[in-house]
């Protein structure tokens, strides 16, 4: 069974590459989204945070400054 939430202790941690709170039995995917989705964030000069409640879930929250898009 999927476990909604984690521990406030892993609130750094989900954020690092390839690392998984639960085993590829229990969900499926790398553990590389959530490290990918910060670099990108942190590309454009912004933030990500995670607000999270075991057995709820978690609220992602991510602040760009003002007029930080890029043009090719």
């Amino acid at each position: 069974m999927v476990e909604k939430g984690y521990e406030p202790e892993y609130a750094e941690r989900i954020f690092k590459p390839f690392e998984r709170l639960q085993g590829r039995s229990v969900i499926e995917g790398t553990g590389i989204g959530l490290a990918l989705a910060k670099e990108i964030v942190a590309l454009h000069g912004g933030t990500i945070a995670v607000q999270s409640t075991v057995g709820e879930g978690s609220t992602f929250t991510i602040t760009l400054p003002r007029g930080s898009c890029w043009r090719a």
